[in-house]
């Protein structure tokens, strides 16, 4: 049987099932949790099932990553995770645990670049995975290698879906969020450059870097570049995934525990 790894984002599976389940006025604190802890389980169960995995991991996020210190402003609006929740992620981790995969929470390093890197590094070695997140993010990895499930969607996501979706390929995803910001991550990008431009810049041009060479460019958009081209290298950091973590575990550590 070849090897094929499944990476849950914890967190993005976690608090999608906890806020349905939370909507429910008539139960206690006690009883969202249970409901939620019973349905991620199930999740997991279906996952590893639809997967085939061999091996698999749910990562949770550690404290606040490097980028709250490269930017002040990184995530500054993001609501807190429900105190009744964050309370009770010692559940859900033995909750994975129960089903047969490893959770893994690192002391510092956000769940993106752990499984960035961990999908980066199997790819490499021509392993099969399979990230489970609706976190746009990860969007830019999808290879032959690496694919993505939205199981709220139940679907894989494609190469097309991307170009359908932000009317650009994968490759040009990077600089276009760095160009018109992440608002998710309260990410500003440049000023004056929304989503139209940046994407007429992208469509036109193989980068921002030879867009800037491009005589055909507007110099009102040039301007702008030029002007603020350190915000723009600032978001290009923190919307790129890191794929060099250093994980401290093995991919045998990963084995699916069956029964």
């Amino acid at each position: 049987m070849s090897t094929n790894v499944l990476l849950i984002d914890a967190l993005n599976l976690i608090r999608r099932i906890y806020a349905v389940d939370s909507n429910h006025k008539n139960l206690t604190d006690e009883q969202i949790i249970k409901s939620a802890h019973q349905r991620v389980i199930n999740a997991t169960n279906k996952l590893l099932k639809l997967s085939q995995a061999t091996h698999a991991i749910a990562v949770f996020d550690g404290e606040k990553s490097w980028r709250y210190t490269f930017y002040e402003n990184y995530k500054q609006n993001r609501s807190e995770m429900p105190q009744a929740l964050k309370s009770s992620l010692n559940i859900f981790k033995q909750g994975f645990n129960d089903a047969g995969i490893m959770s893994f929470s690192p002391e510092q390093d956000e769940a993106d670049d752990i499984i960035a890197t961990l999908a980066t590094k199997l790819s490499n070695q021509n392993i099969a995975c399979t990230i489970v997140s609706t976190d746009k993010g990860f969007l830019p990895l999808l290879n032959q290698n690496i694919a993505i499930y939205d199981y709220f969607s139940q679907k894989m996501i494609t190469p097309n879906d991307v170009q359908d979706k932000f009317n650009l390929p994968i490759n040009k995803l990077v600089e276009f969020w760095a160009l018109a910001g992440d608002n998710t991550n309260d990410i500003p990008g440049v000023k004056g450059i929304g989503k139209k431009t940046a994407l007429s810049i992208l469509n036109n041009n193989a980068s921002v870097e030879l867009a800037l060479e491009n005589d055909d460019l507007p110099d009102k958009i040039k301007s702008k570049l030029t002007s603020s081209i350190s915000d723009f290298i600032t978001a290009k950091v923190l919307v790129t995934l890191r794929n060099d973590i250093n994980l401290g575990f093995s991919l045998k550590q990963l084995r699916v525990k069956l029964g």
